[in-house]
């Protein structure tokens, strides 16, 4: 049986004491990080505590931290234990002098073996993580994991947790452009947790929206994909715990991924032209249709969610012709008298936050009791699975396709995917549309399960919730994949930003050349011959990539290190 790393508690502190979770968190209840190269300069396997150096900056950053109530921890590899480079006493003495120069940390998670021994802690492995999660008394995908090199922020996505990269010298540059934020120091990256803390709690006496009372109806508007419709989902639950009603506007797209939703209690479906990517001409008789569909919801309030490229203001002026007495929205662009509420975001931020944010400052943050992950309507998803061979679970799903091309991985690498993972014994089901039947029957075809064209978007829920881990591209299946919490491996073309619209708060593995020449284009059609972020994927990677996901510590182990 694998054996837990040792828990080095603070000195000073009660043997076996688990700190309280920290009740009034908005998003992040403990910040984990890296020690050598992260906290202090990394001298190689150190075992003097003369030599530690703190990194500039350092202790001014973790003091920030600690007032703002977050609880700090150290997650490191220490393989010069294994190999003998210092004893257990040396390594205690170094903790100890960092601890004296940085302040106290509430969690010590060390790995003391080397590259060889399999074990499930060393880095990037997430058992560190979820060990010094589990000795704080909290949650994997509440934690921020800081760290200097992939394999830090590896752990941390393996883990279902965040993580944030503060490259050094030594820092390569493609696990730089593959981390789901960077920050320049120490500093910046207390900064940003804050920031996304801050953006996220409501201001005081902001509840209600100024109405001075609970609103009877609201107007939510998402016109985009089902994917983006999903990510949306927190904001919108946090609408419905301050309104009476919901009505979502959605685009055609998005109307499978609406009617998934909690806290939707009606949905428009329009194809707003200056959102949808194949746009019809703007007709003066469909704008006065949708000004008198808008209208007739008689709603108090309406929130208007876009992606960071797109414009709330075009609808803004269809909501003001509808009477609509309140528009929220954000827009870096000058709104005049169009937004009653102007909200503005940092890049780089999560969509779902992103749009939680706005939520939150148009007066209605979500209720104490939702935690503000990706969440599906139970009644219309686990329990509407596709007849045969899905109903068991423990399976892999491989899902080839995507909603735009550029984001697809290449079906022959697919189909080779399908095969490796069918070789190392796991049973591979393969998902698709109803117009992606070609598609899965080929990559079916090299081991897997042909389930393209049986399930509509309930049921591929229900079979990603059953799956032990899904393969799949940027596509709606991985936000469905974080509503179900299914671990991912994201085969993610670069053309937008990981952070921003990787799975959120799952665990995963990300994949595929995150420096290519595509990189943030924003392109729908790979601009770049042979589709080179996602065609050079080894199969072999996507399999250790599932058993990444998969080797965890096992729960008697976390109990103990708790």
């Amino acid at each position: 049986m694998l054996q837990p790393p040792p828990d080095q508690t603070r000195p000073g502190a009660e043997p076996g004491a688990r700190p309280a979770v920290l009740l009034d968190a908005v998003l992040f209840e403990a910040v984990l990080f890296d020690r050598d190269g992260t906290l202090i300069e990394d001298v190689p396997y150190n075992g003097d505590p003369d030599l530690v150096r703190p990194v500039p900056g350092a202790r001014a950053a973790l003091d920030r931290l600690r007032a703002a109530g977050l609880r700090l921890g150290v997650v490191t590899n220490q393989s010069g234990l294994a190999g003998g480079r210092f004893t257990e006493d040396d390594l205690a003495r170094v903790n100890a002098r960092v601890e004296e120069l940085l302040g106290p940390f509430d969690t010590w998670q060390v790995c003391p073996h080397d590259g060889d021994a399999g074990c499930a802690c060393r880095k990037p492995a997430p058992g560190l993580v979820l060990a010094a999660a589990a000795a704080l008394g909290t949650r994997p995908d509440r934690c921020v994991v800081v760290g200097d090199i992939g394999r830090d922020m590896a752990a941390a996505g393996a883990a279902g947790a965040t993580g944030i990269l503060v490259p050094t010298e030594v820092t390569r540059a493609e696990e730089v452009a593959a981390a789901p934020a960077v920050a320049g120091d120490l500093d910046a990256a207390a900064g940003l947790i804050l920031r996304r803390q801050r953006i996220l709690k409501p201001a005081t006496g902001s509840v209600g929206a100024g109405h001075g009372h609970r609103p009877r109806t609201l107007l939510a508007v998402r016109a985009d994909s089902a994917g983006d419709v999903l990510v949306t989902g927190p904001a919108i639950r946090a609408l419905a715990a301050g309104a009476d009603r919901v009505v979502l506007l959605c685009g055609p797209r998005g109307r499978a991924g609406a009617e998934l939703l909690p806290g939707v209690d009606e949905i428009i479906e329009h194809r707003l032209p200056w959102i949808d990517p194949d746009p019809e001409p703007v007709r003066r008789h469909g704008m006065e249709a949708l000004i008198d569909r808008l209208a007739a919801v008689r709603a108090d309030g309406a929130v208007v969610f876009t992606s960071f490229h797109q414009s709330a203001l075009p609808l803004a002026v269809l909501l003001r012709m509808a009477g609509t007495p309140r528009v929220a929205a954000i827009s870096d662009d000058y709104p005049g008298t169009l937004l009653d509420v102007r909200h503005r975001v940092p890049l780089g931020i999560p969509e779902a936050e992103r749009a939680l944010s706005l939520a939150v400052a148009a007066g209605y943050p979500l209720p104490p009791n939702d935690d503000g992950r990706l969440r599906l309507r139970a009644d219309r998803t686990l329990d509407r699975m596709p007849p045969g061979e899905a109903a068991e679970p423990g399976f892999v799903v491989v899902h080839p396709g995507a909603s735009v091309a550029a984001r697809a991985c290449p079906p022959d690498r697919c189909g080779e995917i399908v095969a490796a993972l069918a070789a190392a014994g796991h049973r591979v089901l393969v998902t698709g549309g109803p117009g992606e039947r070609r598609l899965t029957a080929s990559v079916a075809a090299r081991g897997g399960i042909d389930l393209g064209g049986r399930t509509d978007m309930g049921q591929l829920a229900g079979v990603i919730a059953r799956a032990s881990c899904l393969v799949v591209g940027n596509t709606g299946p991985a936000h469905l994949a974080a509503a179900t919490g299914t671990p991912v491996v994201s085969l993610f073309a670069p053309t937008v930003p990981f952070g921003q619209w990787g799975p959120y708060r799952v665990p995963w593995v990300r994949l595929g050349d995150a420096t290519a020449p595509c990189r943030h284009t924003r392109a729908s059609t790979c601009p770049v011959a042979d589709h080179p972020c996602l065609s050079r994927v080894d199969p072999a990677e996507v399999v250790a990539a599932v058993h990444r996901l998969a080797h965890r510590m096992p729960q008697q182990a976390l109990e103990e290190v708790a």
